[in-house]
């Protein structure tokens, strides 16, 4: 195996956190994307995607890689024009603050985000907020063990309105 990776990568959470690493832990292992883009005008751009979700660094974070379109032919084309994204999230339970610190960083689209992700009932909630000063809000809904609803969202106005710019209904895809 590759060093990098092995080093990188965890068998499972680590025993300190076990319990609180479940939000994000229930999701370890890879997912098939329907992902619509949806423009300020309302218009949609449907396209599909794969995601990946895995242990790292002794077992205190979950990491993820998610890919639109997925791998192969599609992605031979010039990746930023083509609104493409290929980037990764890592995500850090912090004991102290009973929360997940949560970095998502994607280097086709040039995004760099930080967000704080909680629970909400039986759903999660991240917020954070763009370069460009606006709120956003990714939110994991309808879970269950083969699937879930992801929604994310940005506020020009501190919270009191939001509007849905990007869903994905992921499906788990079974095990390699």
């Amino acid at each position: 195996m590759n060093p990098f990776l092995e080093a990188l990568g965890a068998e499972g959470a680590a025993a300190d956190r076990a319990g609180k690493m479940d939000l994000y832990g229930r999701f370890v292992g890879s997912w098939d994307l329907d992902v619509a883009h949806i423009a300020e005008d309302g218009t949609r751009r449907e396209r599909k995607g794969e995601w990946h979700f895995g242990w790292a660094l002794e077992g205190r974070a979950i990491q993820d890689v998610w890919i639109v379109p997925p791998r192969g032919e599609l992605r031979r084309t010039d990746a930023t024009a083509n609104a493409n994204s290929y980037g990764t999230t890592l995500r850090v339970y912090d004991p102290q603050l009973d929360a997940w610190l949560i970095q998502w960083t994607d280097p086709v689209t040039r995004t760099f985000l930080q967000m704080i992700g909680r629970a909400r009932g039986a759903d999660i909630e991240q917020l954070g907020t763009r370069p460009d000063g606006r709120l956003v809000r990714w939110s994991f809904s309808e879970i269950t063990a083969n699937s879930f609803l992801w929604r994310g969202e940005v506020s020009a106005d501190l919270g009191a309105t939001w509007r849905l710019n990007v869903e994905f209904t992921a499906r788990r895809m079974p095990p390699p």
